[in-house]
């Protein structure tokens, strides 16, 4: 039984929480806290495994409990919930540098606080379930010459949580994630991944070339587009490059964007996947990597909260395989195989 402590001022979110997890037959919600204070003295007396911890609160908030249980060197496992701010955004980051494992963007109102059921759920049981990556001395990396582009968008990060922690520390492709996310947060996502993924994980930085065994979060608040670079041998390298063209699908980064400048560069040597998302985005760049002679892939939909990105690209009949989330990663890499 995974045992839960909700800290947050708001009495709302404290007792939709406390709903949503009720029906868990894992997670028990062993009490709540009402500031910074009242946690600290709680977690010491229940000794929760994991809580959710708001960032603002009276008295105490949740960056200065994040310095006391660092002081304390042990603690339970931590979720901020954040709000839709540039300035929380920025503490949330600071919240992951002071130890947080993860965050998850706060519910503006009863029927968002419901549609996030399901992915703070995966994510509680994720943290509970995935060491942090311990990572051993650098794999010497070269400019890479296959590829394997990620999109994602409502219900994305826990999986990607799950499919990035299976992968190979050695797969010999570069890894590009697209997840829609507002802007300031791609970088804390990217942090979060990059201590449960063998392969080290950031966010894209403008002119960058793509690394083997290396992974590259999109950017929010831009496209990433791949542009290519000349190599030996008939093939060619990726380079990152931040396009701020109109949102796509009303939303930039737009997973059709990545993968079909990609499919461009890398044609049959691209691999791409999509996991839960609303909305038809990557639909049209699934059917571009497959026009390119590339592997397409998406996620089976038990495993998805929502289906909406699957389902455009399996309308387009260009999809090679459906897959269970528990297997993507194997067939990411047998398909990097045999490129």
């Amino acid at each position: 039984m995974i045992r839960v402590l909700i800290v947050d001022d708001s009495l709302f979110i404290r007792t939709i929480l406390r709903d949503l997890l009720k029906d868990c037959q894992d997670i028990e919600v062993i009490g709540t806290a009402v500031n910074g204070i009242d946690a600290l003295a709680k977690i010491a007396d229940l000794k929760p495994d994991v809580i959710t911890l708001d960032i603002e609160m009276p008295r105490m908030g949740g960056l200065e409990v994040l310095e006391a249980l660092r002081e304390r060197g042990s603690g339970p496992k931590v979720i901020v919930l954040s709000t839709l701010t540039s300035r929380h955004a920025d503490m949330t980051h600071r919240a992951l540098r002071l130890g947080a494992d993860d965050f998850m963007l706060k519910p503006r109102d009863v029927p968002n606080v419901r549609g996030i059921e399901r992915e703070l759920i995966q994510k509680i049981r994720n943290l509970v379930a995935l060491p942090t990556v311990v990572r051993t001395p650098a794999a010497r990396r070269s400019e890479a010459d296959a590829v394997v582009l990620i999109g994602s968008s409502a219900g994305g990060p826990p999986m990607l949580d799950a499919l990035l922690s299976a992968l190979p520390p050695d797969l010999p492709a570069a890894v590009v994630v697209t997840q829609h996310m507002p802007e300031g947060f791609t970088a804390s996502l990217a942090e979060r991944l990059n201590r449960v993924s063998p392969l080290p994980v950031k966010e894209t930085e403008n002119g960058e070339i793509l690394q083997t065994g290396s992974v590259v979060v999109s950017k929010a608040g831009h496209h990433t587009v791949v542009s290519g670079i000349l190599a030996g041998a008939g093939r060619a390298h990726g380079r990152v490059v931040h396009s701020n063209a109109p949102p796509l699908h009303a939303v930039r980064p737009a997973v059709d964007t990545t993968f079909a400048s990609a499919a461009r560069v890398f044609g049959p040597r691209t691999v791409s996947v999509i996991l839960s998302g609303m909305g038809s985005d990557g639909g049209e760049g699934t059917l571009a990597v497959k026009a390119a002679g590339g592997t397409t892939m998406v996620c089976a939909e038990e495993d998805c909260l929502v289906y909406g990105m699957a389902r455009s690209a399996l309308a387009r009949n260009c999809v090679d395989r459906v897959v269970p989330l528990a297997h993507l990663a194997r067939e990411i890499a047998q398909a990097v195989s045999r490129l």
